[in-house]
């Protein structure tokens, strides 16, 4: 007799099987009746070799799309040319964009296809500021002094997606497949400051699962709990009253007295706080001009501890110091706004298992000697061990070995997306190994044939993956089983901003009119350039400063 649980679970099989098949189409009759059965299916094989070789025959337009993002170099909630540029190259392919989502001006979603199941490819667009270097130059060398730039690497993940989803693409509408892939972009993600609204808005309500991508120097691959941690980005601005800071200072209020008290208050703190904690902040404004008494003031803080839970009992202590340091200086804490946040990513055991035997089938870039030269060169320059690139797959890896290949202390806003739908990140080859992160020096690999290379490998791995949820209806249905019967069985989302909050559409706005001006002229010209690295007249790699 079969159990409930079994009927269940073949009656799931069969729905699934019915709304991701067009009626009477050959392609339902060959379906492998599990994912684990599809590793030996011929047709699938062909299907994927097919994949690598339309990616590996759009080459170029992975070059140009790289090389073009990199150009722009925007910051978070500023990233305009790259929106527009991207969701461009979309629409003349026959996507439709919805632009504006969750109230963010640059935020967009992108749709193709048909019916089930739906698959979401997302990676973010947004740089580092200050990290407006040149390309495949192994010493700092600015393209505009003090500019913004891709000193992250985000500039290469959306071009892969866009290939993967291109070539898969192609491949259903010849085989009259049903299925709608879907493409985002992850906005401001250096303030974790969009993802949870994309989720609040609605964007995945219709998703079956999630690829994202994220820039790496290998292929890692990973599933259960991220080791990263949960955050809130808040911002606390106080208001005092001013006067002359010399002839009445008894008759002003300083809101930077406030400030100043609410971070002391906090660094005493710390001390009683458990070790996993992270905290920091920047003073954002602490008053106009030395002699008058600072009538406005204000703090940023990142909060970051192991879970939902504990960082929001975090962000309480700091509301309560804030309300003390008010009431000590006789100033007012005059508002406290969330900017950003995000809970610690839990990653498909399914989904991720899947992607990994794609990685191994498609194994590293074919780097060549140059490749090899640029990258020791930025690992010397660095202080750090010249072993140039990775050239092998590391193998698929637990929440225990997860845990003990990283610090643990960084956070990222996919977080919000893989509690809301099963979801995997791909970390993929298109950077040099010991770069800093958010530095000037891994901006260096991210428009020359490292990145290049890199893009058209993660997207060969992140096409194969998304094949496989769309030909295989059992895998979709093994992740939503992992998603509801394993991680968010005892453990439900709920956001970390409240009903009331808001975008902060206003990020980093100063900071790109002061430099996009500037940066303009150094926009990559596809139409008259080979490569960006033309466009600039850098010989690849160039290894030390020209003498005089």
């Amino acid at each position: 007799m079969l159990s409930i649980h079994r009927i269940r679970l073949l009656a799931t099989l069969a729905l699934v099987a019915a709304v991701t098949s067009p009626p009477h189409s050959a392609m339902a009759q060959k379906r492998p009746a599990t994912a684990a059965s599809a590793k030996g299916d011929p047709r699938i094989a062909r299907l994927k070799a097919e994949l690598s070789a339309a990616i590996d025959a759009n080459a170029k337009l992975a070059q140009v799309m790289t090389d073009q993002v990199f150009s722009f170099g925007e910051l978070g909630m500023q990233e305009v040319e790259t929106s527009k540029y991207l969701t461009g190259v979309l629409e003349e392919h026959g996507f439709t964009i919805t632009r504006g989502v969750a109230g963010i001006p640059t935020a967009w979603v992108a749709r193709w296809g048909s019916g089930k199941p739906v698959i979401a490819l997302g990676s973010d667009i947004d740089g580092i500021p200050q990290s407006g270097q040149k390309p495949a130059v192994a010493f700092r060398d600015w393209i505009v002094p003090g500019s913004p730039g891709h000193g992250e690497g985000h500039n290469s993940g959306v071009p892969l997606n866009i290939l993967a989803a291109l070539a898969v693409k192609d491949i259903m509408t010849r085989e009259k497949m049903s299925g709608t892939i879907v493409l985002w972009p992850g906005v401001a993600e250096e303030q974790l400051a969009s993802k949870a609204y994309l989720v609040r808005a609605g964007v995945f309500n219709d998703v079956d699962a999630n690829l994202f991508a994220h820039v790496s120097d290998e292929f890692g691959i990973s599933w259960g709990d991220e080791p990263l941690l949960s955050l809130i980005s808040a911002q606390f601005k106080f208001k005092g009253s001013s006067a002359h800071a010399a002839g009445a200072p008894w008759r002003g209020r300083s809101a930077l007295d406030a400030v100043m008290a609410m971070a002391n208050s906090w660094e005493y703190h710390r001390e009683h706080m458990e070790l996993s904690q992270r905290s920091h902040y920047v003073i954002t404004d602490g008053g106009d001009q030395p002699n008058v008494v600072p009538a406005t003031a204000a703090i940023w803080f990142f909060f970051r501890e192991r879970d939902a839970e504990r960082v929001t009992k975090m962000f309480g202590d700091a509301k309560q110091i804030a309300r003390a340091a008010a009431q000590a200086t006789f100033t007012e804490l005059d508002s406290v706004q969330v900017i950003g946040s995000a809970w610690r990513p839990h990653f498909n055991k399914p989904i991720a298992e899947a992607m990994h035997a794609n990685a191994r089938q498609v194994g590293t870039p074919k780097w060549d000697a140059n490749d090899q030269t640029m990258a020791k060169a930025v690992q010397k320059m660095l202080s750090w061990p010249d072993s140039g690139l990775r050239t092998t797959v590391p193998p698929l890896r637990t929440p225990d070995e997860a845990a003990k290949a990283s610090s643990g202390t960084g956070s990222d806003d996919i977080g919000d997306v893989t509690w809301t739908v099963p979801s995997v990140t791909l970390y993929y080859p298109a950077n040099i190994p010991g770069t800093p992160g958010h530095n000037w020096a891994d901006g260096i690999a991210m428009a020359t044939p490292i990145a290049h290379k890199g893009v058209v490998a993660g997207a060969k791995v992140q096409a194969m993956t998304l094949l496989d949820l769309m030909i295989q209806p059992t895998l979709v249905v093994e992740a939503k089983r992992y998603f509801t019967d394993v991680q968010t069985k005892t453990v439900k989302y709920a956001p970390l901003m409240a009903p009331t909050d808001m975008p902060a559409i206003w990020l980093n706005a100063e900071k790109m009119a002061r430099y996009r001006d500037q940066m303009r002229p150094f926009y990559y010209d596809p139409k008259r350039f080979d490569s960006y690295l033309k466009q600039l007249g850098i010989a690849y790699p160039t290894l030390a400063p020209k003498t005089p």
